[in-house]
C-alpha cells in the first residue's frame, strides 16, 4: 500500500464514489438499505474530512502559501458536508427529505473531489514531491484508526470548527 498522501486521498474518493453509486441504486428501495448506506457514507466522509482538516490541508497551506485560497475553499466545502452529515445522522431514511438531502451531499462532495483531483492535487504533487507526500501520508495512516467516525464525535466537531476558523 502506498503512503503517498494524494494516493491515499484518491483511494478514499473512490470508496465514496462507490458508496454514492450504491445509494443512488437504492434510493427507491427499502428505507433500511438507504439508512445503512448513508451511515457508511457519513463514516467515510467523517474520517476523510478529519484527516484532510488535521493533516493534509494545514501541511499544504504551510508549505504552499499560493494554495491558501484553495485550502480555505476546501475547508468551507467540508463544513457544508459536515452539516449535511450531521443532519442526515439525525434523519430517518423514511423521511421525505432523506433522499433529497443525501443527493445534495453527494453532489457537493463530488464537486469538491473533482476540484481536488483536477485542480490542486496536481499542483501539490509537483511542488512537494514524493518524500513530503509520503511523510504526510504516513501521518494520515497513523491518525486514521483514531479518527472520528460520526459527526457527533467531539473530535469531528472540534476539527470542523477549527478548520472553519483556520
Amino acid at each position: 500500500m502506498s503512503t503517498d498522501a494524494i494516493v491515499l486521498l484518491k483511494e478514499d474518493h473512490k470508496q465514496m464514489r462507490r458508496l454514492f453509486r450504491e445509494f443512488e441504486k437504492a434510493a427507491d428501495g427499502p428505507a433500511a438499505r438507504r439508512q445503512e448506506l448513508v451511515t457508511r457514507i457519513i463514516e467515510a466522509l467523517t474520517v476523510h474530512t478529519y484527516l484532510e482538516n488535521e493533516v493534509m490541508y494545514p501541511q499544504v497551506r504551510e508549505l504552499l502559501p499560493d494554495l491558501a485560497d484553495d485550502i480555505l475553499e476546501s475547508y468551507e466545502e467540508h463544513h457544508v458536508a459536515d452539516l449535511l452529515c450531521a443532519e442526515l445522522a439525525d434523519l430517518d431514511a423514511a423521511d421525505e427529505r432523506f433522499v433529497a438531502k443525501t443527493t445534495v451531499l453527494i453532489e457537493n462532495v463530488e464537486h469538491h473531489v473533482e476540484e481536488e483531483e483536477q485542480e490542486w492535487f496536481p499542483k501539490v504533487r509537483e511542488a512537494l514531491g514524493r518524500n513530503q507526500l509520503q511523510e504526510i501520508g504516513e501521518r494520515m495512516i497513523a491518525m486514521r484508526p483514531d479518527a472520528p467516525r460520526s459527526p457527533k464525535d467531539p473530535k469531528a466537531r472540534r476539527s470542523a470548527r477549527d478548520a472553519a476558523t483556520a
